[in-house]
């Protein structure tokens, strides 16, 4: 049959369908006499109830059903005729004016935009390399040495300095009143590592076992501790304990505690420069790959799809519900979050989602077997048994379909790289590592 698609407005679209009444009334007497071999009714044997008793029964929720299957039906026939790709659920109303014998219905929907990707040769990204330098092993060295350091009581003339590890009491009060998680007895931190606020570690360096100080603490504004965030404390810290740091000498014991197993430390500074290596690697493609997508949004004009757009929010709002019930957030699912901030987040998804595919399908950059395969080998490489790990992903379709889209992700990045006017930039091992 000819399908006729009005246009309403950009991606949007109208179908009428029209549905003979002889097909449907005969669906629904055909599953009504099914209904009635199997129905149980008091009074009524099964597979005895009359006809006209199952139809009172159950012939409005027959009617129903046949009628969406077949509205349902014709929609999709509508669309495969017409070569429409549909963004959506489509919305469909009954339409008064049939010609007789007939029902119809108009069906209002979006369709997939056409994605025009501009010249990108025009377009400019800023591309990072950075080196592993020796300075960067030392620092994970000395990180290393402090995971493993042990600690021995200081004497009682000894203040406190940073690196120790000191145990306090403390107790907080704004405004004379205590407040929740202001008091604790036996408290350990370790000095001048920012596990507390500046002013309180600042108060305790320098005190001596049995001294007591009573100092003023601002809460920052954005505190976690919504109570006390920008108050000012006045708390009574005393010191109980004070304890040195002492780190362990990088010798062959050292080396061999964390499975190096010649024990030498060039080989313990090779592994550390590999591991690095590894992480700079996969630093710099996530940051330029993320200024690649910049640019390739940049030079691509689309119409975006409502319906595709919404579904990202609702995604987005129900990740936002569940991260907050993980933190353990009472009611976390009726949770009263304003849609409209997942808006701009939801529109970029779609648009670089809907971009990506054209580049792809127009480019042949679909991950190949090889290149999931590397990937993830590259992945398993820093695990103590990387093949359980190559079979823990290759075991999940989709743990792997979640590989082939960043597999992909780096296809088109190299592509747009190779077409784009590119600035390379070096950035210290540093920077990139304090990169969000």
């Amino acid at each position: 049959m000819a399908v006729t698609v009005e246009t309403l407005e950009k991606l949007e679209r109208k179908i009428t369908l029209s549905l003979p009444l002889a097909a449907i009334q005969s669906e629904v007497e055909n599953r009504l006499k099914k209904v009635a071999r199997t129905v149980k009714m008091d009074g009524f044997r099964p597979g005895k109830v009359p006809m006209s008793v199952v139809a009172q029964r159950f012939g409005y929720s027959v009617q129903y059903e046949v009628m969406n299957d077949k509205v349902t039906e014709a929609f999709a026939q509508a669309v495969q005729e017409a070569g429409l790709r549909v963004a959506g659920q489509p919305r469909i109303s009954e339409k008064e004016g049939a010609a007789e014998g007939f029902a119809d219905f108009d069906a209002v929907f979006e369709v997939f935009p056409e994605v025009k990707i501009g010249d990108l040769s025009t377009a400019e990204v800023e591309k990072l390399s950075a080196d592993v330098d020796e300075a960067a092993i030392d620092k994970t060295l000395d990180i290393l040495r402090k995971q493993r350091r042990t600690f021995t009581q200081r004497a009682a003339a000894d203040a406190a300095v940073d690196g120790d590890r000191v145990t306090v009491d403390f107790e907080g009060k704004i405004d004379g009143e205590p407040f929740a998680g202001g008091k604790a007895d036996d408290f350990q931190f370790l000095v001048g590592e920012g596990q507390m606020l500046k002013e309180f570690e600042d108060a305790v360096r320098g005190m001596k076992v049995g001294e007591s100080k009573t100092f003023p603490l601002a809460f920052p504004e954005d505190y976690h501790g919504k109570d006390v965030a920008g108050k000012t404390a006045d708390f009574l810290v005393t010191v109980k304990k004070i304890e040195a740091a002492h780190l362990p000498e990088v010798d062959e014991t050292f080396v061999k505690s964390l499975g190096i197993a010649d024990g030498t430390v060039d080989a313990l500074r090779a592994d550390i420069r590999k591991n690095l290596e590894r992480e700079v690697k996969f630093r710099l493609q996530a940051r330029n790959k993320q200024a690649v997508m910049d640019a390739l949004v940049s030079v691509a004009e689309l119409d975006l799809p409502q319906a595709v757009v919404q579904a990202e929010v609702q995604r987005l709002l129900e990740s936002a519900r569940a991260d907050l019930k993980q933190r353990g957030i009472p009611d976390a699912d009726k949770a009263d979050i304003p849609q409209d901030i997942f808006l701009p987040q939801a529109e970029r998804r779609v648009r670089l989602g809907l971009v990506v595919a054209e580049l792809v399908k127009a480019n042949n950059l679909e991950a190949t077997p090889e290149q999931l395969k590397a990937h993830v080998d590259e992945l398993a490489a820093s695990y103590e048994k990387p093949e359980e790990v190559v079979r823990w992903y290759f075991g999940n379709r989709q743990r792997l379909a979640d590989v082939e889209a960043v597999v992909v992700e780096n296809n088109v990045t190299e592509f747009v790289l190779n077409k784009a006017k590119v600035n390379e930039k070096q950035v210290s091992f540093e920077e990139l590592m304090g990169q969000a």
